[in-house]
């Protein structure tokens, strides 16, 4: 059993069936992606797993715990944080203040401990910021925690979400089209971090992703999504010889670049 067992999950919005019947588990320790063509369902399939949406049936089973039902907060409590598509920093706070925002769910003081700063505040309040220091040199942004976050460039941006989706020591890390707006250069120093989330972490990693050299370079297994049903899984090999994933999504252009990447993967 993986440490995520996603079974028979859907979603319909009125008429719209935006999740049908989707399945999928993903390994601990594994780096997963899970790919479709624009309006596909993988949004919404995150946004299920992280309680911004209640399914209409399915279950969803993380670290052997059901989430379904469960707020933001609580299955954000429970391990699994996410970054969304759309950056969503606060805009007006310094880098080092969006990092400690991320801790919200691993601290424990009262409003009352706050305003008087007794009862453990001091010490937990240096907690965080020792910690929020060493998330932002993990992911190369040591010498940024007093820049305003809308300053930042596009990629350090993304640098930021995933220092404080790693706050509240998650198991496992949602990214949500985390290379999308990015050279390619930020895209590799992007994979390399993903790595490092994983393999110095341990932080269970599943991305939706749409530029295919950073699905093939870096995922261990892709799932695919069209119309809201999961059409297809496996390794990237099997994946890019999928004709289904080829007729639905990829276009015999993509599948030749795919072809291209995943032999630049095996070099």
């Amino acid at each position: 059993m993986g440490i995520l067992e996603v079974n028979n999950l859907t979603k319909k919005f009125g008429g719209l069936t935006a999740v049908s019947d989707v399945s999928i588990s993903i390994d601990e320790g594994s780096i997963s992606a899970i790919i479709g063509p624009n309006g596909a369902g993988k949004t919404t399939l995150f946004n299920l797993l992280t309680g911004i949406y209640k399914p209409d049936t399915g279950t969803i089973k993380f670290d052997n715990r059901s989430l379904v039902g469960l707020r933001p907060d609580q299955v954000n409590a429970a391990g699994m944080s996410r970054t969304f598509q759309s950056i969503r920093l606060f805009p007006g706070m310094t880098v080092f203040e969006n990092v400690m925002v991320g801790m919200h769910s691993r601290l424990n003081v009262s409003l009352l401990q706050t305003l008087t700063r007794l009862g453990g505040f001091n010490a937990q309040e240096k907690h965080v910021r020792e910690k929020a220091v060493e998330l932002l040199k993990f992911v190369g942004l040591g010498d940024k925690g007093d820049e305003v976050s809308r300053n930042l460039p596009y990629g350090d941006q993304r640098r930021v979400e995933i220092a404080r989706a790693l706050a509240s020591d998650p198991k496992l890390i949602l990214l949500d089209e985390p290379t999308a707006g990015m050279n390619p250069n930020e895209s590799v120093e992007a994979m390399t971090l993903f790595r490092r989330v994983r393999d110095e972490r341990g932080v269970t990693v599943v991305l939706i992703e749409h530029d295919m050299r950073v699905v093939m370079g870096i995922s261990e297994r892709i799932s695919v999504l069209d119309y809201g049903q999961k059409i297809a899984e496996g390794t990237p090999a099997e994946i890019r010889a999928n004709p289904r994933v080829v007729e639905a999504y990829l276009g015999r252009r993509a599948t030749a670049d795919m072809d291209k990447v995943h032999g630049e993967a095996q070099s």
